[in-house]
C-alpha cells in the first residue's frame, strides 16, 4: 500500500495502545514495546503502525507491539541502555547514536561517502551492512536484516552555508555521534552533541547557530520554525536499525518471530520508498515555509576533510577489513 505524502505529514497517525509487561509467558502472549526518537508523522512511526497492525492479526494476538515515538521513553541514550537492560523489548536507532555502544555502526555515516540512493542500499543490503550488523550482534542486541531510512543529511542555520569557512567556529548541532562530532570538526565547525528532544528549542533560543538532518527529519519536527537556510550538502546518510532485547526476542517461538521479522522488513522497505518520494517533493514545500535553498559544491568540503586527517583516522578505527568494504562500494576515500 502506498502512503501519500500528505499522509505522511499529517498527525492523524496514533501510537497503537498497550504496553504490558515484558513477556507473558502464562497466557502466551508477547506485549513489547518499541521506541523510536521520530514525531507521529515520519514515515517511519507510519510504517511500523502498519506492521505492527499486520504483526497481530498474523499471529493471532501473540504479539503486539506497542509504539512510542518522538522519545515518549527518553533519550535516544536513554532508549538504549533501556533496551539492553530489557527494561524496552525492542527500539528504533539511528546508527549515529548506536555508534556510541556499536563504534562499526557508523561506517555508512563517513561524510561525503554515497553519492545517491541506489549505492546506499547496494551496499547497505550487502557488505556494508553485514559489517554493521555483525558487530551488533555482538552486543545483548538482535538486529533486523533491512535498515529503515533516515535520508542524507543537510545542513541548515542562521546564516547561509555555502563554503567550508563558512562552519568554522559556527555552533552546529549533531546527535551523539562520533563521527558526527568528529566530522564538523575537522570542518573547523564547534559541534555541540544534542539529543533529538532538545533540538529545537536550543535552535529556537539561538543556543546553536545551525543543525543537520535529512529533509524528513526538518519537516517533521518544525525546524523551519526556527531556521532560515537550508544547505543541501547530503553530507551524511544514516538510517535507522531495528533491534530487540536478545532474552526479549528469543522467548518469541521462532514461527512467530518468522511472522514478525517478515513484517517489519516489508514495512521497512516501504518506508524507504516513502522516504525517497518525500525527499523529492520537501524542498519546495520546505521553502514555502520560510526555508532558502542553496546547493553547495561539496568537492571543498570533502577536500577540507581529506586535508584534516579525517578519512585516514576513520579508516584507523574501522580497521582494512570494514574500510575495504565501504570503499569497494563507494570508490577511494583517502
Amino acid at each position: 500500500m502506498s502512503i501519500s505524502r500528505r499522509a505522511l505529514l499529517q498527525t492523524s497517525a496514533l501510537a497503537m495502545l498497550g504496553v504490558g509487561q515484558t513477556v507473558r509467558a502464562q497466557s502466551g502472549k508477547f506485549n513489547y514495546k518499541c521506541a523510536m526518537n521520530v514525531p507521529v508523522t515520519h514515515p517511519i512511526h507510519l510504517r511500523m503502525v502498519e506492521a505492527a497492525d499486520r504483526i497481530k492479526k498474523q499471529t493471532d494476538g501473540q504479539v503486539v507491539i506497542s509504539l512510542f515515538p518522538n522519545n515518549q521513553l527518553g533519550s535516544d541514550t536513554d532508549m538504549l541502555g533501556q533496551v539492553r537492560a530489557g527494561a524496552l523489548e525492542t527500539v528504533i536507532m539511528p546508527g549515529v547514536v548506536l555508534a556510541n555502544l556499536v563504534p562499526m555502526a557508523s561506517l555508512n555515516s563517513i561524510g561525503f561517502a554515497f553519492k545517491d540512493y541506489p549505492a546506499v542500499w547496494k551496499a547497505m543490503d550487502g557488505g556494508v551492512g553485514e559489517q554493521i550488523r555483525a558487530h551488533i550482534r555482538k552486543t545483548n542486541l538482535l538486529v533486523q536484516d533491512k535498515v529503515w531510512d533516515n535520508g542524507f543529511r543537510h545542513m541548515t542555520s542562521w546564516q547561509p552555508i555555502s563554503r567550508p569557512a563558512d562552519l568554522v567556529g559556527r555552533k552546529v548541532r549533531v546527535p551523539v555521534s562520533p563521527v558526527l562530532l568528529s566530522l564538523f570538526k575537522a570542518l573547523g565547525a564547534a559541534p555541540a552533541p544534542i539529543n533529538f528532544n532538545e533540538l529545537y528549542s536550543a535552535l529556537q533560543t539561538h543556543v546553536i547557530d545551525a543543525q543537520e538532518n535529512p529533509l524528513a527529519m526538518i519537516s517533521t519536527a518544525k525546524l523551519y520554525e526556527v531556521q532560515k537556510f537550508c544547505a543541501l550538502t547530503s553530507h551524511v546518510w544514516d538510517g535507522y536499525w531495528f533491534m530487540s532485547n536478545r532474552k526479549a526476542w528469543e522467548a518469541v517461538p521462532e514461527a512467530t518471530r518468522q511472522i514478525v521479522e517478515k513484517n517489519i522488513a516489508e514495512s521497512a522497505l516501504a518506508q524507504r520508498a516513502d522516504n525517497e518520494k518525500l525527499a523529492s517533493t520537501l524542498q519546495a514545500q520546505l521553502a514555502t515555509q520560510g526555508l532558502t535553498f542553496s546547493t553547495p559544491d561539496t568537492a571543498p568540503f570533502r577536500e577540507a576533510l581529506r586535508k584534516a586527517g579525517f578519512y585516514v583516522d576513520w579508516k584507523k578505527k574501522f580497521g582494512d577489513e570494514a574500510w575495504a568494504a565501504l570503499e569497494k562500494e563507494v570508490g577511494t576515500l583517502v
